[in-house]
C-alpha cells in the first residue's frame, strides 16, 4: 500500500526547475542529429565532445528551458540498443511560437542537407487537453512533439 500523504508531502518539498529532466538519445549519426536539432528545431549547442564523426557526449539547450543529451552509438553504451529511437516533448510558450516552428519544420523538407529534413507525423492541431502543437520525426527516426501544453504543478 502506498502512503500518498507522505509522497505528496515529499514532492511538495522538492524545488523542480525547468531544466531538471534531460532526455538522452543515441544516434548512429550524432553529428547529423545535432545539425537537425540546431538548424531545424532551434536547440543551441552547449557542449559537444568527440573527434571526427564520433560524438562522445553532447548537451543541447532548448531555448525555453531544459535540453537533451546525445552521443554516437558504438561506444558500448547501454543506450546503443535504443539507437535512433525515442520521443521527446518540447514546450513552447504560445500558439504563435508553435506556428512559427511548424513553418520552419515544413520548410526543412526542401533543405539541401538531408540531415536537417523533418517529416511531419502529426499535423498542427489543437488538442482537447489544451495544447496547440504537432509532431515531427527527425531523419534518424526520433519523434519530437512540440506544443503549448505544460502540466500544472501541484
Amino acid at each position: 500500500m502506498t502512503n500518498t500523504t507522505n509522497s505528496t508531502q515529499q514532492s511538495a518539498t522538492l524545488a523542480p526547475t525547468a531544466d531538471s529532466v534531460w532526455p538522452c538519445f543515441a544516434y548512429t549519426d550524432a553529428r547529423g542529429a545535432i545539425r537537425f536539432l540546431v538548424d531545424t528545431l532551434g536547440f543551441a549547442e552547449a557542449e559537444v565532445y568527440g573527434e571526427g564523426d564520433r560524438v562522445d557526449h553532447a548537451a543541447l539547450l532548448w531555448p525555453h528551458g531544459g535540453g537533451v543529451m546525445l552521443g554516437s552509438t558504438g561506444r558500448g553504451s547501454p543506450l546503443d540498443q535504443h539507437a535512433d529511437r525515442g520521443t521527446a516533448y518540447l514546450v513552447l510558450p504560445d500558439d504563435a511560437t508553435v506556428d512559427a516552428l511548424y513553418e520552419r519544420v515544413l520548410a526543412s523538407v526542401q533543405a539541401e542537407d538531408p540531415a536537417v529534413r523533418a517529416t511531419v507525423t502529426v499535423e498542427l492541431r489543437d488538442e482537447d487537453y489544451g495544447s496547440h502543437g504537432f509532431t515531427c520525426r527527425d531523419p534518424h527516426g526520433v519523434h519530437w512533439t512540440i506544443g503549448t501544453y505544460r502540466p500544472r504543478r501541484p
